[in-house]
């Protein structure tokens, strides 16, 4: 009998294995059919197995299988065709205490399909994340998980895991030809199980590797994966989905888009100085969706969802691109924060990271002996500032591997957009880098081109797919066409942060009043390029950490005049043209720049009215900018903005107005960023009529002085008599009517007037 075993087995697949890089394990473990003797051949590898049996489909013993060259390895021959075995297991013996019955894995078909392993290759299985990763499954009555990973270049891969007492011999990979995908249906994985793969590189040294499509992992520090089902969650908001992807992109332009930017960890924690002391995603579905509500944000922006290793990358340098973290909770505690924020018709945006990772070895880099996610040249490969590779975007795979990312976050956990981070630093080949460190594109420029068609591609096929979804660039040049569809040559987001405004507006906010004068244009040349790109207006979570200090320090001048001047600078921000963001804390003047491993300082709310009262002006301004349209319908429309006065930087003072659907309550801001107050501030008005003051920073229920303008205010007819020269040459004396208005403007406020356009 054990002739027939070895000379069916063959030397070489026996030495690899006992080497530990056989990549083919199925062509020798397993039940074959030996042609050339007419025999049913059964092997099992069980290293420091005593004894192994074979077992009938009833699990009753067949006979007892014999040791073979390899150690560990066991086979048994049947020679008549009329006791042959359909069905069968084993049963290991390790000692007298510690006997086993096992399914084989290799008696399970690979099922992943030439078609899918087709479309990967050719980077548009935009559904590969059901094929690789860890998925369980029951299979002939036989409960397991089917494990799937791309390696091309390893020499051999395992799965190993709680499920196997982390052997790598136990359980090799199936090898699909060509495609560098691995498969393996190991019987008894169970959900939660911690697991990672062992891959063999071509030089022989192992690297032990968390799963790429894994959806769950193990609390940091650990760093596996764990097996996890993402079905069965039984979502509540079918309707809300329906009608969110009913809306073309055109609609939803016109609704109002006012941003809460949340680092979960750090919004409110449990135990304070305490890395695990956060709140779940279902408690945080509660308690941040009723903030959210009652402050009147419409969309949430959550930093620092997939799951990343490292605290102090906020969740920026992705470990595991598939698995929502681990700090607070399961996936489908995840699920429920979503569905938790649909109900109360909140969006959920998350913060996407495609365009490095980190270099920890459990991650993607080096993920197979060699660079594989990564671009192994690294000059385009590496951050060198970072420390981080870049993702090589011209493998089709790769890209494959991305596209198919931001659609899993839609498609599996109902997400309303994606925030795209550091785009810049795709687009430009030398970014962040010096002379020498970068290759330059094939017509010798800087421009990424692989990284365009990417962009590209990603933002066509999700308009295809989720048509009510959309794409925010976080791109910080002047890179032209971001929000420009992708068959006219644009990148094809559905908007852009305008980091431009941000910089100019908070070196504008910063400076000493007296020097706001010189400086009058950053304050007003956003206006000139507002129309350029669909923007949104951020004041985000990078403008106060790293010694940059919260929005309120950054405002100069006594306290009194920090808050003063703050609710100046919001009040701008709600009038100008665009979307909103704002990072968490700053509603209520958080006094401390953010730190991830703090809570916010809500204790603030309680020991200075000041801050209660800065919370309750946000409140305001985002119940004012839901209420009138005028203020989100025309964001990207000219009819949307008009200068009233902007030639005043003397007084620092800049008037306009923003206009909606209708003629019917159409505003205008009057904004003074000195603290000098102005008795009988008089500025040019759009139109007759009345005007009435809806909102002004200084009320004292803002935690103002209350100089207000609590009478309507009516406009008054002005002529203006002005020389031009005619078409002739000829001088001319021209008079112009149009109307005018009289207030009172406070220092450092904000003034909103309503009114009803009158021709």
């Amino acid at each position: 009998m054990n002739q027939y075993l070895s000379e069916w087995a063959g030397k070489i697949l026996m030495e690899e294995l006992d080497e530990g890089i056989i990549n083919a394990p199925q062509d020798l473990l397993g039940c074959h059919i030996y042609d050339e003797k007419d025999v049913q051949i059964f092997t099992a590898y069980r290293p420091c197995a005593q004894t192994i049996w074979l077992l009938d489909g009833k699990g009753e013993i067949a006979g007892e299988m014999e040791p073979m060259e390899v150690d560990g390895l066991f086979g048994y021959v049947i020679e008549k065709k009329t006791k042959r075995l359909k069905k069968y297991a084993f049963r290991v013996k390790y000692s007298d205490q510690d006997i086993v019955d096992i399914q084989d894995p290799y008696a399970f078909e690979r099922t992943i399909s030439d078609y899918d392993r087709y479309l990967f290759g050719e980077g548009t299985n935009y559904k590969i994340y059901e094929k690789l990763g860890a998925h369980l499954e029951t299979v002939n009555g036989v409960e397991g998980t089917r494990f799937a990973v791309w390696a091309p270049m390893a020499r051999s891969v395992s799965v190993i895991g709680d499920f196997n007492m982390w052997d790598g011999r136990l359980h090799k990979m199936m090898l699909h030809g060509e495609s560098g995908i691995y498969e393996l249906f190991v019987p008894g994985a169970w959900e939660g199980a911690s697991y990672k793969y062992e891959i063999t590189a071509r030089d022989g040294e192992r690297h032990y590797k968390t799963d790429p499509y894994g959806n769950y992992a193990e609390l940091r520090p650990g760093n596996a994966s764990r097996i996890a089902s993402l079905d069965g969650y039984e979502w509540q908001d079918k309707t809300y989905i329906k009608n969110r992807d009913k809306k073309p992109a055109a609609v939803r332009d016109r609704e109002p888009m006012s941003i809460y930017e949340v680092h979960l960890a750090s919004w409110k924690k449990r135990i304070e100085d305490d890395d695990n002391g956060n709140f779940s995603y279902r408690e945080l579905a509660q308690m941040l969706g009723d903030y959210v509500v009652e402050m009147g944000y419409t969309h949430i922006e959550l930093m620092g969802i997939a799951e990343y290793p490292f605290d102090g990358s906020w969740g920026y340098q992705v470990g595991c691109y598939y698995a929502p973290t681990s700090r607070y909770g399961e996936p489908k505690d995840f699920m429920y924060f979503v569905d938790e924020m649909h109900r109360r018709g909140i969006q959920v945006i998350l913060d996407w990271v495609p365009a490095h990772f980190p270099k920890d070895a459990h991650c993607l880099g080096n993920f197979d002996g060699q660079a594989l996610y990564e671009h192994p040249d690294r000059r385009r490969g590496e951050h060198p500032d970072w420390g981080t590779y870049i993702f090589d975007y011209g493998r089709k795979q790769v890209k494959n591997f991305l596209v198919a990312n931001a659609l899993f976050w839609m498609e599996k956990f109902h997400i309303d957009g994606l925030r795209v981070d550091a785009v810049a630093s795709m687009l430009y080949l030398d970014y962040g880098k010096q002379d020498g460190e970068w290759l330059p594109n094939k017509y010798g420029g800087n421009e990424h081109y692989e990284a365009v068609e990417f962009l590209q591609q990603l933002n066509t096929i999700m308009g295809e797919q989720f048509p009510g979804a959309y794409i925010i660039a976080e791109e910080s040049t002047a890179w032209p066409g971001v929000t420009a569809p992708a068959d006219k040559g644009g990148l094809g987001f559905s908007y852009k942060w305008n980091m431009g405004w941000m910089n100019d507006f908070l070196e504008y906010m910063k400076l000493d009043p007296y020097f706001k004068q010189f400086h009058h244009g950053q304050l007003c040349f956003s206006i000139d390029y507002y129309l350029s790109e669909k923007y949104i207006l951020v004041l985000s979570h990078d403008e106060v950490v790293h010694g940059k200090c919260s929005l309120w320090n950054k405002m100069p001048g006594l306290e009194g005049d920090k808050y003063a001047a703050l609710r100046a600078a919001y009040g701008f921000m709600y009038g100008h043209p665009g979307k909103k963001l704002l990072f968490m804390g700053q509603e209520f003047a958080q006094k401390r720049e953010w730190a991830e491993y703090r809570s916010l300082d809500w204790f603030l709310l309680d020991e200075d009215e000041r801050h209660r009262k800065m919370q309750d002006y946000v409140k305001e301004l985002n119940h004012m900018y839901q209420k009138y349209d005028a203020l989100y319908y025309n964001d990207f429309d000219v009819m949307g903005f008009e200068w009233m006065d902007c030639s005043r930087p003397q007084t620092s003072t800049v008037a306009f107005v923003r206009r909606g659907k209708t003629a019917k309550d159409q505003l205008m801001f009057i904004l003074n960023f000195t603290p000098v107050a102005h008795e009988k501030y008089t500025v040019k008005a759009p139109c007759k009529g009345k005007y009435t003051e809806i909102l002004n920073s200084d009320d004292p229920k803002f935690g103002g002085l209350g100089r207000m303008n609590e009478k309507p205010i009516t406009a008054k007819k002005k002529t203006v008599t002005k020389k031009k020269t005619s078409k002739s040459g000829k001088a001319e004396t021209v008079t112009e009517e149009g109307y005018e208005i009289e207030l009172y403007l406070p220092p450092l406020s904000a003034v909103v007037l309503k009114f009803d356009y009158q021709g």
